[in-house]
């Protein structure tokens, strides 16, 4: 737990200085959950790249259009609930590490750049520790943006998001 918590803060305190090619800040967003479970019970849970709608609430369909679980290049088109559909890829994937690393290809919320990773870890208390871990640059490239368009919105987007489905995969491990 503790290294895990040491990675993860390290990359946050480190990121948020890089620059993309367009000078837009690198903005950081991390959510960590413990579990009382086995982690490959909270494995299950999140390995299938098109099992996302399986248990995150904010989504309704998260079908793969290109690709197979577990692959990289696979591709998952995401229906938000009453909302768009983006597509994200799978660029990176171990079973063994119990991780993965994807990117947005299209999407339309107001942010470019994204990846994302996650983690499933055991910890010294017997259960498991998750980490979702993102990076991206907003979309619109200007200094004076709209307030929904902004730096803080979309972290605070990102950051409901990591929660609410982090928030899910403990209730189904932990079977509550």
């Amino acid at each position: 737990m503790k290294k895990i918590f040491a990675v993860l803060s390290g990359l946050m305190l480190a990121l948020p200085f890089c620059a993309s090619a367009d000078d837009r800040e690198l903005l950081v967003v991390g959510e960590m959950i413990e579990i009382n479970a086995k982690p490959d019970v909270v494995w299950n849970i999140v390995k299938a790249f098109d099992g996302l709608v399986n248990w995150h609430p904010a989504f309704s369909s998260s079908p793969l259009v290109k690709g197979k679980n577990g692959h990289p290049g696979a591709v998952r088109a995401l229906t938000i609930k009453d909302g768009p559909t983006f597509t994200e890829e799978l660029l990176a994937y171990s079973d063994a590490r119990m991780a993965y690393t994807y990117d947005i290809v299209e999407s339309p919320l107001p942010l470019d750049h994204y990846q994302s990773s996650m983690s499933v870890k055991g910890n010294s208390g017997g259960g498991t520790t998750v980490a979702w871990i993102g990076t991206f640059t907003r979309k619109n490239p200007r200094d004076n943006v709209a307030e929904a368009e902004g730096d803080d919105a979309m972290v605070k987007l990102i950051i409901g998001a990591y929660q609410a489905g982090l928030e899910t995969v403990k209730k189904m491990a932990e079977g509550k």
